[in-house]
């Protein structure tokens, strides 16, 4: 059965008010939602809340002043103006004339007060939503570094970059996406560095957007943006830490903060923004560039190092001499592909399990897994030393990779080559690399090609790819999707010695 509409006006009798209040925002039956009716200099007036939201001292700092008001001014034909502008001490007070305007401002945590005989309502901003304190982010840890990270509460998150960018070309420009949850969206960009036709389609897709909500927030945002589909490969970035989305602001990409997320969407990305971690920046270059070449070999061994040891142990004859070491020396019950994806699926087990399982025990459940379940298993002849070793060395990379959904989705194309080593052997393994790197050839993430600066070929940002360089090497910003202000300081700057 469909809803009636919401009146589109503000009516002048509370009774009428409370009566639009029980039909379209729960008064009465919602245990949260309260009406509290007072009078003021002989002026009826109500006030509509949701009782989590509200600031107990400021509304009532706010209720005092008000009844400090004297009486000829409650009866004036100016009086809400002046309730604006001179009475009410607090710095977010606006007046709206219709009821979806007003419930829709009161569902997002605001105060909502209405008097007797007035068209109009008075909206005070005077919420606190429960929330944690910043913290770091569990899954970008650095050595060195600040501690702090974003949370589930978008305002926090907006300071916590303002506080590092205090540019004022930074806008943050704000949308509410489903129908139902009024999910607030910011987008943040540097107006005079970020590319303004980037900026007006990101603007549009989030107009498009039609939905009932986006209870999932930002992962629901990026599948409606970009479409449906079954490409394991990220598109944006998703970051928890306040510097790197700093750092991306200042290289002219788009942050997009959800409101209940603590995750920051970076776009547009490329496949190598998501190998690039903080620890690089916090580190001498040298150190920087070493720990960045470590990360890149761990990224190959985790979707290389299985599929070629095992097309070595297929094809012994394709092994030089100086790697006759590597193949099993003993076969084991089941076949080696078998053993491959029973340990595959295990390793995933075991992350689930240590996702769901309460952190004193996730210790114990890890030396379980790991040493009696695969002791066991080697033992009993299911597995054999050689692909427990390399397995571990390819989780390891897994794990070392920045980008958590990189990682799973390495994950995969090392799923896919081994059967198609399996199923074909050496065609296989080159037929399944080259399908890759065309699968990254082709993909683009918001116009921007995925497997830049390498296709198409940029050889300076390719050096930045491959090389940790000098803060004061970085004259000028690097991206194929070019901004307005490229530069980032001058060619001839020079330190004090």
């Amino acid at each position: 059965m469909q809803e009636e509409p919401i009146a589109t006006y503000i009516p002048h009798r509370l009774l009428e008010v409370q009566a639009v209040l029980r039909h379209e925002a729960g008064m009465g039956t919602s245990f949260d939602a309260l009406f509290r009716e007072m009078t003021f200099g002989g002026v009826a007036v109500g006030v509509f809340y949701y009782s989590g939201f509200v600031k107990d001292d400021v509304m009532t700092v706010i209720l005092a002043r008000l009844s400090m008001i004297a009486e000829t001014q409650w009866h004036d034909e100016e009086a809400l103006d002046k309730l604006v502008h001179q009475y009410i001490p607090h710095v977010q007070v606006e007046a709206v004339q219709t009821m979806p305007k007003a419930i829709q401002k009161a569902a997002t945590g605001a105060c909502v007060l209405f008097m007797e005989g007035r068209g109009r309502a008075l909206v005070l901003d005077v919420k606190m939503f429960p929330q944690r304190n910043p913290e770091e982010s569990s899954i970008e840890r650095v050595v060195r570094g600040s501690r702090d990270g974003f949370i589930e509460t978008l305002l926090t998150n907006v300071t916590l970059v303002r506080r590092r960018l205090r540019d004022r070309q930074l806008r943050f420009e704000i949308q509410q996406i489903g129908v139902r949850t009024q999910t607030d969206v910011a987008i943040a960009y540097i107006a005079d560095i970020a590319d303004a036709k980037l900026v007006r389609m990101v603007k549009e897709k989030l107009k498009q957007i039609d939905v009932d909500g986006i209870a999932m927030a930002d992962k629901e945002l990026e599948e409606a943006m970009i479409g449906t589909r079954w490409n394991p490969f990220p598109t944006v970035r998703y970051t928890e830490r306040p510097d790197v989305a700093t750092y991306h602001l200042l290289e002219g990409h788009i942050c997009l903060f959800v409101d209940t997320s603590p995750s920051v969407m970076v776009l547009p990305t490329t496949f190598f923004h998501h190998v690039q971690h903080a620890e690089e920046y916090r580190q001498t270059p040298f150190i920087g560039t070493y720990l960045r070449w470590v990360r890149f070999f761990g990224i190959w061994a985790s979707i290389f190092l299985l599929p070629l040891w095992f097309l070595f142990v297929m094809y012994p004859d394709l092994k030089p001499p100086s790697l006759a070491f590597i193949g099993p020396q003993k076969e084991g019950r089941i076949p080696i592909l078998a053993q491959f994806l029973f340990v595959e699926i295990g390793v995933d087990l075991m992350r689930l399990a240590a996702i769901h399982t309460p952190t004193p025990l996730a210790t114990a459940m890890g030396l379980v897994a790991a040493i009696l379940i695969g002791d066991v298993a080697i033992k009993a002849g299911l597995l054999i030393n050689e692909v427990i070793l390399y397995m571990a060395v390819a989780a390891i990379g897994m794990f070392a990779t920045p980008s958590y959904e990189l990682g799973l989705a390495n994950r995969v194309m090392r799923l896919a080559l081994l059967v198609a080593v399996a199923a074909f052997g050496i065609p296989g393994l080159v037929g399944g690399t080259t399908l890759v790197l065309l699968l990254f050839i082709t993909q683009k993430s918001f116009h921007m090609p995925y497997f830049w600066p390498l296709i198409p070929f940029h050889g300076k940002a390719l050096i930045d790819v491959l090389i940790r360089r000098p803060f004061l090497a970085h004259h000028y910003r690097l991206l194929v999707k070019k901004g307005q202000d490229q530069t980032r300081m001058r060619p001839d700057a020079k330190t004090e010695q």
